[in-house]
């Protein structure tokens, strides 16, 4: 019988600060043993080696290194200690440079000073950036300042931290931060307030013409009887997103009296409940409100998700605010909505381009209420992101590992090396799962099973936990997950990731021999991923020669490399079905890179996962859904 031994996120966390350091002999060149970096990642985290994936190969097998190992001897002489692969200051003989390249809010200036020189250089061109950044330890920029890899390679390592006083990091490399070992540290929660309020400003002023009726004014005329509008109460608004401004915005919708549904994967329905918010499948929540306000993040699952499909499907004459992201719109489709009646108003704060061309006719629309991005222009809220922004600079600084760090995490390098295939592995599987779940069903539970013949004590998976639990969360949410702040994630959205650790017979060269995702208690798009008679959604995988591959779908069987996207049909096991849909593929010059059929037993129900190099359009997709023996079929993006 396997032995299983029961692990939960909750219990062993990501990082733990370190009650000693790691070091190595300075008389001895050899290079620290595998039990050894298996016991430094489990006991002292704070010595990291940086991940990147290499982009030149499908598989993304290559990855870099870079170690970040300290002697005795300069452990106990240097006035240093390490976050991000650097020596960080922590004497107080010498303070680190911090260069604020745009306006910060003084008491976040006031506390950077407590700790820092403090350079305040505002309006920087690259070239002058790249000139700076050599001499400074930090870096706090907005939105104006693109963090390039040209600004990294400028610094020649001695830049430890950049901080984004606000939510998004567009303009920051990530990547090139990674490489040369920077942490990225964001302010994603002092907005929320100042959101939210603009949301519903815009809200009230677009469902009262309070726009067009002051330009009509100012421009001397009294058009009472054009600019009659609509109430608030008794309608029902949609919030499309549930975090933190869209449940903000929900509450006080709630206060204006109207009747309030959310749609958002990871929307916990008992806290939606406690403020009396339903929790609903997106077409169910755009095709009964009233009012639909945006708070999504912008991601390749939700960019253009609001488009001529989507309009098609909303109330007539509903209203839309936007103060989330503008891709989530196809500005084009909306102007369509507009000009037909399908919309009847839509007040927007942020957009595609911004600013907007001045000829934008979205912008110029006369149903369409706009404001040059202003969700989070309150003093209060520029007091809050500044103070935010300057303690987890502060913090990195000092050593300490911030929650709100957005960029890749620190591995030793020899189990990195030795999981690198797995990597990749476990976050594919993570991204497969998640699509799986149907509309409207909250993920509150993830399992995770490693197969190995290896003493689980010898099996270090957090890094293999974080990429799963990066493959969940991020296709459907705005959050950067990685080995440092993916237990927290997890937990802040409700999502428990508990392990199970199962000693089989197998090579023990291999550090891992498969590893099963299951998804509990939510409703499956594919029948089929549903396991056992537990209902849980169930898919395992395994890495052969390199490569990660998908084995198992439910109670399924199948082999096909994770390298492409896949198409998973349940069919009638029976000639020539393989033929049928490859040719509806051919035709439409989609190739068939692989595939592979698994059964439970002969001419009954089989599984076809086919994967395929590009993505098929929608009419081969129907045309797959209407071949007579296909029960149901899938789609999966990788």
């Amino acid at each position: 019988m396997p032995s299983t031994i029961m692990a939960s996120s909750t219990t062993k966390p990501i990082f733990t600060p370190p009650s000693t350091t790691l070091t190595s002999s300075s008389s001895s060149s050899q290079p620290p043993t595998r039990s050894s970096l298996l016991s430094f990642l489990r006991n002292t985290a704070s010595t990291p080696i940086s991940l990147k994936l290499s982009h030149s190969h499908p598989s993304f097998r290559s990855l870099s290194i870079k170690n970040a190992t300290k002697t005795r001897e300069s452990a106990e002489t240097s006035p240093v200690s390490k976050v991000g692969g650097k020596d960080t200051i922590n004497s107080q003989e010498t303070k680190p440079t911090i260069l604020v390249s745009e306006k910060l809010g003084e008491a976040g200036l006031e506390l950077l000073r407590n700790f820092g020189d403090v350079d305040c250089s505002y309006d920087l061109s690259q070239e002058d950036l790249c000139k700076k950044i050599a001499s400074c330890d930090a870096l706090i920029v907005r939105s104006g300042t693109k963090v390039t890899r040209q600004v990294f390679e400028a610094a020649k390592g001695k830049l430890k931290v950049v901080g984004r006083a606000g939510v998004g990091i567009d303009n920051v490399d990530l990547q090139a931060a990674t490489e040369f070992g920077c942490l990225v540290v964001n302010a994603p929660t002092a907005n929320t307030v100042a959101a939210a309020e603009h949301g519903i400003a815009l809200l009230a002023s677009m469902a009262r013409n309070v726009a067009q009726a002051d330009a009509s004014m100012k421009a001397g005329q009294w058009q009472r009887n054009k600019y009659v509008g609509v109430s608030l109460v008794g309608k029902t608004l949609a919030v499309m997103g549930f975090g933190k401004v869209g449940s903000e915005v929900a509450r006080r919708a709630k206060g204006l009296g109207m009747e309030v549904i959310t749609h958002d994967p990871y929307a916990p329905a008992d806290r939606a409940r406690a403020i009396g918010v339903e929790v609903v499948s997106f077409d169910q929540a755009i095709s009964t409100a009233d009012f639909i306000s945006l708070h999504m993040p912008l991601t390749p699952a939700t960019k253009k998700v609001f488009n001529d499909d989507s309009f098609a499907k909303v109330k007539k004459g509903v209203r839309i605010i936007n103060v989330a992201r503008g891709g989530v719109i196809d500005e084009d489709a909306l102007v369509r909505a507009l000009d037909s009646g399908k919309v009847a108003q839509a007040a927007l704060d942020v957009f595609t381009e911004e600013p907007p061309p001045k000829d934008s006719k979205l912008v110029q629309h006369e149903r369409v209420t706009v404001t040059p991005h202003l969700g989070a222009s309150t003093k209060e809220a520029q007091e809050g992101v500044a103070i935010e922004i300057a303690e987890a600079v502060v913090g990195a600084l000092k050593g300490e590992l911030a929650a709100t760090a957005v960029n890749a995490p620190m591995v030793p390098a020899e189990v990195l090396s030795e999981l690198a295939p797995y990597v990749v592995l476990a976050e594919r599987l993570g991204r497969l799962a998640v699509q799986l779940v149907a509309g409207g069903s909250g993920i509150k539970s993830a399992k995770v099973v490693y197969k190995s013949a290896r003493d689980p004590d010898d099996l270090d998976t957090r890094l293999l936990r974080a990429m799963i639990t990066k493959g969940i969360i991020e296709p459907i949410s705005d959050s950067f997950i990685n080995l440092v702040n993916a237990d927290f994630t997890a937990k802040k959205k409700g999502l428990r990731i508990s392990e199970e650790r199962v000693v089989v017979d197998a090579s023990p060269e291999l550090p891992i021999f498969s590893i099963q995702v299951q998804l509990s208690n939510v409703d499956s798009k594919f029948g089929s991923a549903v396991s056992g008679g537990g209902g849980d959604i169930s898919i395992e995988g395994k890495v052969k020669n390199g490569i990660p591959h998908l084995t198992q779908v439910g109670s399924f069987s199948v082999d096909v490399s994770l390298e492409g996207n896949l198409i998973l049909c349940r069919q009638v096991d029976q000639p020539g079905m393989i033929g049928q849909v490859g040719n509806i593929l051919g035709e439409q010059n989609v190739n068939v890179s692989f595939m592979s059929v698994g059964r439970t037993a002969r001419r009954r129900n089989a599984i076809m996962a086919i994967e395929v190099d590009e993505e098929p359009n929608l009419e081969s997709l129907k045309k797959i859904g209407e071949v007579p023996a296909i029960e149901e079929f899938v789609f999966l993006k990788l």
